[in-house]
């Protein structure tokens, strides 16, 4: 079973790909990290998968009616806007709009998964919080929480740890991770090296916008990938803790 096939997906902005034919497949189970430099084509690969760029190749996602898609995956932008005065609560409980029957309040079911969200990021104390008077950092929390409160079987994030302290970007690394032994998954684009390698499962890495590597992280995250792509003298270093990304200098 896939969550997510990509086939020879291909953007383009005039005549140069962004996204050059590339192809895989996310399942059950998975915590992918979709990593590369800034221009590597992450995030327009994302919005193509999901059917929000015009592109060539597969996606199956793109394939699907817009309300099948909205309850196969969840989507949380790298661009975060909280634009309305509502309550933290409010809205978490918009992840749950995909499934509700038009004109229907939330139900049990309903409430259940956005309590559930409030825990798992950690939100229950601000439900009745202003979500405009929080912090940039709490407000990123929310919107994840609502990406969650959606409960599909795949969670799309671009730059998840963006903007958040280190204590909550290993906190929502490991909601990440737990999603995954319950038989989710999740494809989220990282910049930060170390959270990729010790909290995904697998790796895939993009350069130019092409798939340069694609495995688990240790076989990605090699000195020989590192600096034809980040150009970066780099190492992994087995810890206690997991492994732990080292960047040493910068390449000419």
């Amino acid at each position: 079973m896939t969550l997510l096939t990509l086939r020879a997906l291909t953007v383009r902005r005039g005549d140069r790909p962004v996204v050059n034919r590339v192809s895989f497949s996310i399942g059950p189970g998975e915590c992918v990290g979709l990593i590369g430099p800034n221009g590597a084509g992450k995030t327009t690969l994302m919005r193509a998968a999901l059917g929000l760029l015009a592109h060539q190749g597969r996606s199956s996602l793109a394939e699907m009616p817009a309300r099948d898609r909205a309850a196969t995956a969840a989507w949380l932008p790298q661009k975060r806007e909280i634009a309305w005065p509502v309550t933290v609560e409010a809205l978490v409980a918009l992840g749950r709009l995909p499934h509700l029957p038009r004109g229907t309040r939330l139900r049990d079911a309903d409430r259940t998964a956005v309590e559930a969200a409030l825990t798992r990021m950690g939100l229950t104390a601000f439900r009745d919080r202003l979500a405009t008077e929080l912090s940039g950092g709490e407000q990123a929390r929310v919107l994840i929480a609502r990406a969650l409160a959606q409960e599909t079987p795949l969670l799309m994030a671009d730059e998840p740890s963006a903007g958040l302290d280190p204590a909550a970007q290993i906190a929502t690394l490991r909601v990440f991770r737990q999603l995954t032994r319950e038989g989710r998954a999740v494809l989220a684009s990282l910049h930060d090296l170390n959270l990729a390698a010790r909290y995904c499962t697998r790796l895939i890495l993009l350069g130019d916008g092409l798939l340069v590597a694609d495995g688990p992280p240790a076989d990605v995250l090699t000195a020989e990938n590192i600096a034809r792509v980040f150009h970066l003298e780099a190492r992994m270093i087995n810890t206690d803790h997991g492994p732990l990304f080292q960047p040493l200098d910068v390449l000419p």
